[in-house]
């Protein structure tokens, strides 16, 4: 499957509370609920409509909505 090696594994999250930046490698193979901020200690939780950490906070949506996106350009 081609497209997984399209896919970016490395995001930037920026915390809401602190404002601070987090470089993070994002797991392939499930959503990620949680994430606690390594400057301030918040745990950041998915916004209402996104199903992870790093589609709410991330400079990148996560793998998954990454793959959506490439096999919806297939269609």
């Amino acid at each position: 499957m081609d497209e997984v090696k399209k896919l970016k594994t490395s995001a930037v999250l920026v915390c809401p509370k602190c404002g601070k930046s987090q470089k993070v490698e994002m797991p392939i193979d499930a959503c990620q609920y949680f994430y606690k901020c390594i400057h301030c200690g918040e745990m950041l939780r998915p916004k209402t409509g996104d199903c992870c950490v790093f589609c709410s906070y991330a400079d990148i949506k996560c793998p998954s909505k990454q793959l959506e996106a490439l096999m919806g350009d297939k269609k």
